[in-house]
């Protein structure tokens, strides 16, 4: 059996980073936010993802975070730290340079711009799984990086390399998914990366989801997960349409601009981010504000 892959199951957050007017990193808007999503239930913490705005964070500050992360979460729920490129190379030096005390697996994006071939991608990911001291979990998301991991290279790798321990998919290509599930090993991960589609592949076989809705609702989140994997499916359907509007809200002017501005309506942080990214227009605030106050209704 792969090493750790249990921990990954149910909902995974992938995590914001707060930031200061002045463009700091708000360590402690961070730890506010980390206790709100335990306290709510998850299963795993994914820092340094796209949520997080980990493009725009410097090397030292990484390094930072990742410390303070394993610090306040103190081995509550399981840590997974994002570190993908499109240059393998690069992508294993940042690996050799993380501080991976306390940090249960890495998330890998899929390389993106250059748009390699599947034979380039499988060995991009076949050299980075042997350059991590923890498990790797893939992540494919052509929206964002205009390449895809296929089934088939996806397959190979779980065969090949003990060390991939799953897979966020976010391709939104349901045929490939199914082929995903369908022929994987039994300890070989699927985790929804669309928040609106979590329920449906949980239904055909998927183990879980890494959520941005989860920032703001975790205890929601997490139990409509759990009800879908136990085949709950009913209570799980209740909380599935419940969300359903937040989320598409949160995603209608892109993410995480809209995540920030809805956390910094529940004063949890301040609705600041780093360029290129800019919090959300006026249009798409009150659309947030009005399916959250239909949510705590």
């Amino acid at each position: 059996m792969r090493k750790g892959y249990h921990k990954f199951k149910g909902t995974g957050v992938a995590i914001v980073t707060p930031f200061k007017k002045s463009g700091a990193i708000d360590f402690e808007a961070f730890e506010h936010i980390v206790d709100h999503i335990i306290h709510g239930g998850v299963n795993f913490i994914v820092l340094l993802g796209t949520t997080g705005e980990s493009s725009t964070i410097s090397k030292p500050e990484k390094k930072a975070l990742i410390e303070f992360a394993v610090r306040i979460i103190n081995k509550r729920v399981p840590l997974v730290v994002g570190i993908g490129g499109n240059s393998t190379s690069d992508v294993v030096l940042a690996i050799h340079g993380t501080p991976f005390k306390g940090v249960d697996a890495i998330l890998s994006v899929c390389p993106y711009y250059s748009k390699p071939q599947q034979e380039g991608i499988y060995q991009h990911f076949k050299i980075i799984a042997e350059a991590s001291p923890v498990p790797v979990i893939l992540y494919t998301v052509p929206g964002r990086t205009s390449s895809n991991i296929s089934a088939s290279t996806t397959l190979r790798l779980a065969k090949d390399c003990q060390n991939i321990v799953g897979i966020k998919e976010a391709s939104g290509n349901f045929d490939q998914i199914f082929q995903v599930i369908k022929n994987r090993p039994k300890d070989f991960l699927v985790l929804s990366g669309d928040d609106g589609l979590t329920l449906p592949l949980i239904s055909a076989g998927a183990d879980g989801v890494i959520s941005v809705t989860a920032n703001i609702y975790p205890a929601e989140f997490s139990a409509m997960v759990k009800f879908a994997i136990e085949g709950n499916f009913k209570s799980a359907r209740a909380l599935h349409y419940k969300l359903i509007d937040v989320t598409n809200a949160l995603f209608a002017d892109g993410s995480p601009s809209g995540i920030k501005a809805a956390l910094t309506m529940k004063k949890l942080c301040q609705n600041y981010l780093r360029l290129p990214l800019v919090p959300v227009s006026q249009e798409a605030i009150q659309l947030i504000q009005h399916s959250i106050d239909q949510f705590d209704k």
